[in-house]
């Protein structure tokens, strides 16, 4: 078992922790199981095609949104800083892919169901959402509430969000020389050139969604500043309220102005 953690300063409810943590993970592990039992229980073509359902970005996407809330879940029950910082790391390339799956599915769906899932494929309501909208709301809401803020930067976002769309482009491309058909019809109704474009412009949304969510956690949690805003600072009144109730956290009720002689947040969150 690893180290018990200490919360980083902007993490709004406790985690790893046997209560609400472990509540919403436990849920997410319901949902997800129910999505790869409703694979099994309800076989099709795909079931018997070279690569099975991991054809599917969204059963790819779910596989590793299972990986990374099931990690959390065992946090949550040893109480070890060690899986939880696991989970932190795994949330930063589950949560955006997700989050893209979802947009992409419920987006194109709009547009024409069938561009995403043939007609005789369809699924009914309670599964549809299984398998396309709780991973993302499980992740997102562990992120907002249960996680310390991300420290990955535009140009790594990018470079992960790439390289995901090249590994599954590759992919889909090795089980379509097996089958003879893609997994989404609207890769069939695309040539070459259109195809590159349909997935750079998707590992760009990926990469986005994480500068989005890294926008989002601040705005729910605030940002940790190293020394006391001027008077002026013209933050948002919740950026100043994060670092005041740090400092006063680990420092007592002393005056701002000390804070010259104190230990700067980073090097309290070293200790």
């Amino acid at each position: 078992m690893g180290k018990h953690i200490r919360h980083h300063p902007l993490q709004r409810l406790s985690s790893p922790s046997r209560t609400l943590s472990l509540l919403l993970h436990t849920a997410g592990l319901a949902s997800f199981a129910y999505s790869f039992n409703f694979l099994i229980s309800h076989p099709n073509t795909v079931n018997d095609s070279y690569g099975w359902h991991f054809q599917y970005l969204t059963i790819i996407g779910l596989s590793l949104a299972t990986l990374t809330v099931a990690t959390a879940t065992l946090a949550d029950l040893t109480r070890s800083s060690s899986l939880f910082a696991i989970k932190n790391v795994l949330s930063v390339c589950s949560t955006p892919l997700e989050v893209l799956i979802s947009l992409l599915y419920w987006g194109l769906r709009l547009i024409d169901p069938e561009l995403v899932v043939p007609k005789h494929l369809e699924q009914p309501l309670p599964a549809d959402l299984s398998f396309h909208f709780m991973p993302a709301l499980v992740l997102v809401v562990d992120l907002l509430f249960l996680s310390p803020p991300w420290t990955i930067t535009v140009a790594p976002a990018i470079t992960l969000s790439g390289a995901i769309a090249s590994a599954y482009w590759l992919w889909i491309e090795l089980c379509y020389s097996h089958n003879g058909f893609y997994p989404y019809p609207l890769f069939a109704l695309l040539d070459g050139s259109q195809r590159t474009v349909l997935f750079a412009a998707s590992a760009v949304l990926m990469a986005a969604n994480t500068v989005v969510l890294q926008w989002a956690y601040a705005r729910v949690n605030g940002v940790l500043l190293l020394f006391p805003p001027p008077a002026d600072h013209g933050l948002p009144s919740e950026h100043g309220k994060n670092w005041g109730d740090w400092w006063q956290l680990q420092e007592g009720q002393q005056q701002q102005q000390q804070y010259s002689d104190m230990d700067s947040p980073i090097d309290m969150i070293l200790k």
